[in-house]
């Protein structure tokens, strides 16, 4: 982004509210987002956001798009670009939005598939050399695990987001939710509760730090997982969605409670938790069999009349 850009000036009061929505991975990646697009503008000698069109964002989205940005990430681009715009209209700089006049690309749902239950017990249960940083990362990996947390939900904890059966995160948009945490969680994070002031900073609030006693950032918590896996022996790539995903997936298929999975995992649409859990069909298939009054198998003694 063009420091000299007469666009800039206008962008400092909707990220300071936006900062106090979103979480700071959100903030971060729409500045990214909306850099491109004021680079995009003034290079088409657009200098004020007044000038900003629908027929200038197709441009630009479809500029995005030849130069081969994934469709996740220009959706992406449209919500940020979309909720500037929003705050535009209510700056009274424009007169409408005008992302809602182009049209979002379909987005193709490739989803993680869920670690294999067995699989994943073995890897979780795979014994650690008990250092402060093997406790860390297994209660990074319990706590996700148990509690479906996303990778930005962990790396924001501090220690008084913790109680002993449940957490409280922030979620999308600035969302607050509780999650219970489980017992097995519970005893991992115990552990390392007792070593993390031999690498924490005295005034450090994170409840996960790195071995300098800061928080753990985003990047590192996905390094130690991936690490962590080859070195466990997990024949597959894993990182906090994949833990996010398997939990979700795994607690469906148990409890068949879709509305209670919506709520731990924080989705404000249940159509989002449908996407988002896999069922097996096999076992769709059999629970409605087993249920439903015009699909039950019948009895023996039943055949046997129609003979």
């Amino acid at each position: 982004m063009t420091d000299d850009s007469p666009l800039i000036t206008d962008l400092a009061p909707f990220f300071t509210t936006l900062a106090q929505r979103a979480s700071p991975a959100t903030v971060t990646a729409y500045r990214h987002d909306i850099a491109a697009l004021v680079d995009f503008l003034s290079a088409h000698d657009v200098s004020d956001w007044s000038e900003l069109d629908a027929g200038m964002l197709r441009r630009f989205l479809g500029q995005e798009r030849s130069r081969g940005l994934a469709p996740r990430s220009l959706a992406r681009r449209r919500s940020a670009i979309s909720r500037l715009a929003d705050h535009l209209v209510q700056q009274g700089q424009l007169s409408h939005n005008p992302m809602t006049l182009t049209q979002a690309p379909r987005q193709p749902r490739h989803l993680p598939h869920p670690v294999d239950v067995d699989r994943l017990q073995r890897f979780l249960d795979t014994p650690h050399d008990d250092t402060p940083l093997a406790r860390r990362d297994q209660a990074m990996l319990e706590l996700l695990y148990s509690s479906g947390l996303r990778l930005a939900e962990l790396a924001a904890l501090d220690l008084d987001h913790l109680q002993r059966q449940r957490v409280r995160v922030i979620g999308k948009g600035g969302k607050p939710r509780q999650v219970p945490v489980g017992r097995r969680a519970q005893s991992a994070l115990a552990a390392w509760l007792a070593l993390r002031s031999s690498i924490a900073r005295t005034d450090e609030s994170a409840l996960f730090v790195g071995t300098h006693g800061h928080r753990l950032g985003h990047r590192a918590i996905q390094q130690r997982l991936a690490k962590l896996a080859r070195e466990r022996g997990l024949a597959e790539h894993l990182h906090p969605h994949r833990l996010r995903h398997s939990f979700a997936s795994h607690l469906l298929e148990s409890s068949q409670d879709l509305r209670a999975v919506q709520e731990l995992l924080g989705h404000a649409n249940l159509s989002t938790t449908q996407v988002y859990t896999r069922l097996d069909w096999q076992h769709l298939a059999a629970s409605y069999d087993a249920a439903h009054p015009r699909a039950r198998r019948r009895r023996k003694q039943d055949t046997d009349l129609d003979h």
